[in-house]
């Protein structure tokens, strides 16, 4: 496969990155000019829709960073520097926002060290023309595929240790709200006897006993009940989306029935090296 080369515009200089496929996995680029080391693209899942597999993770030095710990080679450094930098990002697009979205994992040096800003423009630079040229290639649903059989596994087990927690955490938040209530009427009973009493005969303790502070009798009557029927319901509906979530994850390992006609075109482009669409689309 012939390499295509990106040339880049950097604060240190012009980077020129050269393209390589890894299998269907992930492209990684060889840096060249101003910068010296690797960068990786793969796919993942979307930031906050674990089951949708539409965005692009860039590692530098690794293939994902997030996993595994890039060789000292790797790392992307100035030229006529021997400091390499790791850190990434993640780019997507979001159905209600359809603009481009970039989140930046932070870059430091191998011994923990933040960057120069000109250092730091130039990787993040770099990162985001990879992932925009990864976001443009034809063999792109393939990568994603890739990160959604690679990463569902994993991304099962999480989602359903996250469930279980939720789930225990709601009852709890509901144990707590069931009791504040409780509480809220003995609260309510004595805050308007209070009143009465500083009606009757004022007293600056009388007041006090009405004022609204952590541990009050207005705090007990109102706030505390409702702020733990607010987090149940929010924990609830949390898990109600990971439930989703869990089983659209589950439908998609399983197996897509073959007909005869996708048989046939898989036959005829058995020598064409991209397959056909996926469904999946550019972060």
């Amino acid at each position: 496969m012939t390499a295509d080369i990106l040339t880049i515009d950097t604060p240190s200089g012009t980077v020129r990155a050269t393209a390589q496929s890894r299998g269907k996995d992930s492209v990684v680029y060889a840096l060249g000019g101003a910068l010296r080391g690797c960068v990786h693209v793969t796919g993942t899942h979307h930031p906050r829709h674990w089951d949708q597999f539409t965005a692009l993770r860039v590692s530098l030095g690794s293939v994902n960073a997030m996993e595994a710990t890039a060789p000292a080679e790797s790392l992307p450094r100035r030229r006529g520097s021997a400091t390499g930098y790791t850190g990434g990002l993640v780019r997507w697009t979001d159905a209600h926002y359809p603009y481009q979205h970039v989140t930046l994992t932070p870059v430091e040096s191998t011994a923990g060290n933040a960057p120069s800003l000109t250092t730091g423009e130039t990787l993040a630079l770099v990162m985001r023309a990879c992932a925009e040229d990864v976001a443009h290639r034809p063999g792109l649903h393939r990568l994603l595929d890739a990160s959604r059989e690679r990463e569902t596994p994993g991304l099962l087990r999480f989602l359903t240790w996250s469930m279980r927690k939720g789930e225990a955490e709601a009852a709890c938040f509901e144990r707590k709200a069931q009791a504040h209530r409780r509480d809220a009427h003995t609260a309510v009973s004595s805050w308007w006897t209070a009143a009465r009493w500083l009606t009757a005969r004022p007293h600056p303790a009388l007041a006090l006993v009405l004022m609204d502070y952590p541990g009050s009798l207005a705090r007990r009557a109102d706030y505390l009940p409702a702020c733990a029927e607010r987090a149940a319901h929010e924990e609830r509906d949390r898990i109600g989306r990971l439930r989703s979530e869990i089983a659209s994850l589950r439908a998609q390992q399983q197996p897509r029935r073959r007909t005869h006609g996708s048989l046939a075109r898989q036959h005829s482009a058995g020598d064409t090296p991209l397959a056909e669409p996926s469904g999946n689309h550019p972060a």
